[in-house]
């Protein structure tokens, strides 16, 4: 099995094309971990996935105050939670995450540390790490079976080599 992969973002520029290679290779119905501290570049990943599929990334925005963003103008719809102000398991599990988890679409969740219990046996985990004033290191690891060819896939793409 594949050990999680690293990828180092030099600018918004590289950020968009990993956000292109990551929104043609996840699979429909997948959950994706982000992880990071503030500032780090979560949403930016995010706006560029949702880009790449034909979201307008003007109106990809971080959901900390609403709790959860919905956009389905793309490829594939694309659910955005964010639980850096969920008080707990429950909390964040009165949101309803299963009926978005269970979709067809891709499920991000920021601050997903906060709500490990809640998320599935497998689901792909992004930690976004803040290197400089524009690079960021993005770690993308798979947890549980589902997701070890996805990231042994990942790996052979020509931006990770």
């Amino acid at each position: 099995m594949p050990n999680a992969i690293t990828f180092d973002s030099h600018n918004l520029d590289d950020t968009l094309i990993l956000g292109k290679v990551l929104e043609a290779a996840i699979p429909d119905g997948t959950v994706v971990s982000l992880t990071g501290a503030l500032g780090a570049g979560k949403t930016a990943l995010v706006r560029a996935i949702a880009a790449s599929g034909g979201e307008n990334p003007e109106d990809v925005s971080s959901p900390t105050f609403v709790l959860i963003q919905e956009y389905t103008a793309g490829r594939r719809p694309i659910y955005h939670f964010d639980a850096y102000r969920i008080a707990d398991d429950d909390e964040f599990l009165e949101l309803g995450p299963e009926e978005y988890f269970d979709s067809n679409g891709i499920t991000f969740v920021e601050w997903a540390d906060r709500v490990v219990n809640c998320l599935p046996d497998s689901y792909i985990q992004i930690s976004v790490e803040h290197t400089g004033d524009s690079s960021r290191r993005y770690i993308i690891d798979a947890i549980g079976y589902q997701y070890q060819n996805f990231l042994k896939n990942l790996a052979d793409n020509p931006i990770f080599l």
